[in-house]
């Protein structure tokens, strides 16, 4: 929010803990992103709690949105949208140059 506040570019911020995406909107969001479709899925400890395979996301946009409908809180954040792509913001320098 802060780079997108330095640009004077407009933005909406989504709760997606309060209101996570429908398994419509990760759809769009997966093909929108640039990024490779498995960076969308946190490798954090929850994660490695559920016992998932990375390996499992590799190049599977449909696995991304399975595990991402299921388990709100693995989506990486945060996603930039900005038209018709998308990237995940980390590290923030990518934003900067992604808005301008």
């Amino acid at each position: 929010m802060a780079v997108a506040e330095e640009l004077g570019v407009d933005y909406d911020v989504v709760l997606y803990m309060k209101e996570p995406p429908d398994r419509d909107i990760l759809t769009m969001l997966v093909k929108m992103l640039k990024d490779p479709v498995e960076d969308l899925v946190r490798k954090d400890s929850k994660f490695k709690k559920l016992e998932l395979n990375p390996d499992d996301y590799v190049d599977n946009p449909d696995a991304v949105v399975d595990i991402l409908a299921q388990h709100k809180a693995l989506l990486q954040r945060p996603v930039v949208v900005k038209g018709r792509t998308a990237i995940i913001g980390r590290p923030k320098d990518r934003v900067a140059d992604f808005l301008s």
